[in-house]
């Protein structure tokens, strides 16, 4: 499958700046598109995943102004994979630093995995922010997703794969894997943190699209470093929220914005069931499970749904914004 053939051309920032949002961090963002366009946030997942310029694609540079960030400690955010003050809160708030100082009255929500998750609980902070929330591979940040990938679920269908991630870890730790890597990602020692980095990566990599494809599964150490210190230090801390269900719960924070939900059938780090209890909850969300997808964003039926959505909104703008 060829995602790239339904993306628009490549496409560079008309604007990249560095943002001072306290607690010792600084975060790169950056601008594409049409400078007076709809403006859009893309949320990049992980958490510490970073964005990239695969991600600008999704979008008519002339109808649409694309921000895109990279978050607490990763990518061209400082410092490199820094746990220190970082949490879902300051990631929320950093969002709405962001929109200040582009000027920025109402946008909307670009976001997949953990992007939808922080999409999700941004709007239900600041409802009257947004316009509209397109998401894909939905994550509700509970124990019974986190068991499922962490926990032998998604192993089951991997086996060779879920070996590979445990190998390492003694027996007597299996029992809690999130916790048996955070020792190790934790350890103070480099080398140690960074091969356990890259095992953590690989796993979430293999898993990411239909195909398996193995090829670029384990990424380098300096990447590993941050999406694996900073995913795990999420989990363990149960995302910082209040309860295992505290997006459901608040669902009817969201209920007067248009959302649009594109989640692939064999999703195997997400399972769709979150997708549909979502939508279930959100009556004026569209929900779309593909018959021959995946997790990826680089799935070739995610992205050309995705893009025709925002084809579609571009359309009717003037419904989201009034």
């Amino acid at each position: 499958m060829n995602a790239l053939k339904h993306l628009y051309p490549p496409i560079e920032p008309f604007d990249t700046f560095e943002l001072s949002v306290g607690d010792g961090h600084t975060l790169y963002v950056e601008q594409c598109g049409a400078k007076d366009g709809l403006p859009v946030i893309v949320l990049h997942g992980g958490p510490g995943g970073g964005c990239s310029p695969f991600m600008r694609r999704f979008f008519d540079s002339k109808c649409y102004r694309v921000i895109l960030f990279d978050q607490r400690g990763c990518g061209r955010s400082k410092p490199h994979a820094s746990v220190q003050n970082n949490s879902t809160w300051h990631l929320i708030s950093d969002i709405e630093l962001i929109r200040e100082r582009l000027k920025i009255d109402k946008w909307l929500i670009f976001g997949g995995s953990w992007g939808s998750t922080l999409g999700l609980l941004y709007a239900q902070e600041h409802p009257s922010r947004v316009a509209c929330l397109v998401l894909r591979g939905i994550f509700l940040h509970t124990k019974s997703e986190l068991n499922w990938f962490y926990g032998g679920g998604a192993g089951k269908f991997w086996p060779k794969e879920w070996h590979d991630f445990i190998e390492e870890i003694p027996t007597e730790e299996r029992n809690d894997l999130i916790l048996a890597y955070n020792r190790r990602l934790f350890s103070g020692e480099i080398n140690v943190e960074t091969h356990f980095a890259q095992l953590w990566a690989a796993w979430e990599n293999r898993m990411a699209s239909m195909a398996g494809d193995q090829t670029n599964a384990v990424p380098p150490g300096k990447y590993s470093l941050a999406f694996s210190r900073i995913e795990n230090h999420y989990f363990i801390n149960d995302g910082f929220l209040n309860e295992d269900n505290h997006i459901l719960n608040r669902v009817d924070k969201i209920a007067h914005l248009e959302g649009y939900i594109v989640h692939g059938r064999y999703d195997m780090i997400c399972p769709p069931i979150a997708a549909y209890r979502l939508a279930k909850k959100w009556s004026k969300a569209k929900l779309n499970i593909l018959p021959n997808a995946g997790h990826a964003l680089s799935e070739e039926p995610i992205a050309k749904q995705l893009v025709q959505i925002m084809n579609d909104l571009s359309c009717n703008k003037n419904d989201l914004w009034d």
